[in-house]
C-alpha cells in the first residue's frame, strides 16, 4: 500500500472504542436538544435588535420634533418665518419680491434662452379655429377625449 496517502493510513488505524462511542452520542444528544433553543434565541435577538432600530430612529424624531419646538419658542424664529413665508413686514419696511429664477434660464437641453423675438412654429389662429370647430362637433361627452393634442416641439428637435 505504497499509494495510500496520510489521511486514509490515519482512517484505517483508527478504532471506535465505547467511551468514544458514548461521547459521539452525548455530542449529538445535546445538538438535538439544544438546536431548537438556539434558534429561538438567535430569532429572538434578531427580533429586538429590529425594535431597538426602531426606537433609535423613533427618538431621534423625537429629538428633532423638540429642537423643532424650541425653535418655534424664540420670537426672531417666528419673525423670520412669518416673513418667508407669509410675506409679512413691519410697519416702515421696504420689500422686494423678486419671482423667478436668479441664475440664467436654460432649455431642457441646456442650451441658453435667447432674448431675440423668434416666431413660432404653429400658426396658432389655425389651431384655435380647428379646436373651437372640433369641440363644437365632437360627439363624445365632456371630459372623453375630445381634446386635440397638439405636438411637442421639443421632440421635433431631436
Amino acid at each position: 500500500m505504497e499509494g495510500e496517502t496520510r489521511a486514509a493510513a490515519w482512517l484505517r488505524s483508527f478504532r471506535l472504542s465505547g467511551f468514544a462511542l458514548s461521547v459521539l452520542l452525548l455530542i449529538v444528544a445535546a445538538l438535538v436538544v439544544l438546536a431548537p433553543g438556539l434558534k429561538t434565541f438567535v430569532e429572538q435577538r434578531t427580533q429586538i435588535a429590529a425594535l431597538q432600530k426602531q426606537v433609535d430612529d423613533a427618538q431621534s424624531e423625537v429629538d428633532d420634533l423638540d429642537a423643532e419646538v424650541d425653535r418655534w419658542s424664540d420670537p426672531a424664529y417666528i419673525e423670520a418665518q412669518a416673513r418667508g413665508r407669509l410675506y409679512y413686514v413691519i410697519p416702515g419696511d421696504v420689500t422686494y419680491l423678486v419671482t423667478g429664477e436668479t441664475a440664467a434660464p436654460t432649455t431642457t437641453d441646456s442650451q441658453p434662452i435667447s432674448d431675440a423675438i423668434q416666431t413660432t412654429r404653429i400658426d396658432w389662429v389655425s389651431s384655435l379655429v380647428s379646436s373651437l370647430f372640433t369641440a363644437g362637433t365632437t360627439q363624445a361627452p365632456a371630459g372623453q377625449g375630445g381634446a386635440v393634442q397638439l405636438d411637442d416641439p421639443t421632440k421635433n428637435q431631436q
